[in-house]
This record gives structure tokens, C-alpha cells and sequence, in this order.
């Protein structure tokens, strides 16, 4: 973390590498994944003194992790798609398989 970080962004880091090494990243690469999103972070709340293009105007770090699943590269469980296709009032999501409730949400 950088010199004079807050104590927020140091618990954020602190709580990002642990999560990511209980899912199996190595300790280095956990580190990588902490410092991004809290850079990122930083840089979309004014809190750095330089910030990318893609750092203030891409969708937030919180965001785009919410449309991923934690349960690796198979994308987003069943349950989660019917959800989504419950809120969203898709017709005949219960006799949908996976693949099915994919295409009928436009993924």
C-alpha cells in the first residue's frame, strides 16, 4: 500500500488478498489482485494523484466482480441465472436448463 493510505483502504487490501488466497491464488498473485482493485478504488474516489482513463470511467471493481461467480471459470451457477431471470420476468425460466436461462439473458 501506498505511504499515507487510509486505514479503510488497508483492511479493503487486508480482506481482498485473503479472499483471494482462500479461492487458491498464490500469495503473489493475491497481492496483485489487492493492489489493483484498491488502486482502482482509490483512483475513482479522487483519493490518487493519477488515474487512467479506464480507472474512472470502467464499471467499479465491486460491480464487475458481482457479475462473475466465485465457483471459477464456469460463470455464473444455475441459481444465480434463474434469479436473474426471476427479476428480470423472463417467461419460462422453469423449464430452462443452464444453457437456456444463458441465451434467454443475453450471455
Amino acid at each position: 500500500m501506498p505511504r499515507g493510505s487510509s486505514p479503510k483502504r488497508e483492511r479493503q487490501y487486508e480482506h481482498i488478498k485473503e479472499s483471494a488466497e482462500e479461492r487458491g491464488a498464490s500469495d503473489k498473485r493475491a497481492k496483485e489482485i489487492a493492489a489493483r482493485t484498491v488502486n482502482k478504488e482509490r483512483a475513482r474516489s479522487g483519493e490518487s494523484r493519477t488515474a487512467s482513463k479506464t480507472s474512472t470511467q470502467d464499471m467499479s471493481s465491486s460491480e464487475r466482480g458481482g457479475q462473475r461467480s466465485h465457483t471459477g471459470s464456469k460463470g455464473p451457477t444455475y441459481d444465480q441465472l434463474y434469479s436473474e431471470a426471476q427479476r428480470r420476468n423472463v417467461e419460462g425460466r422453469s423449464s430452462m436448463n443452464k444453457d437456456q436461462l444463458k441465451r434467454a439473458l443475453g450471455r
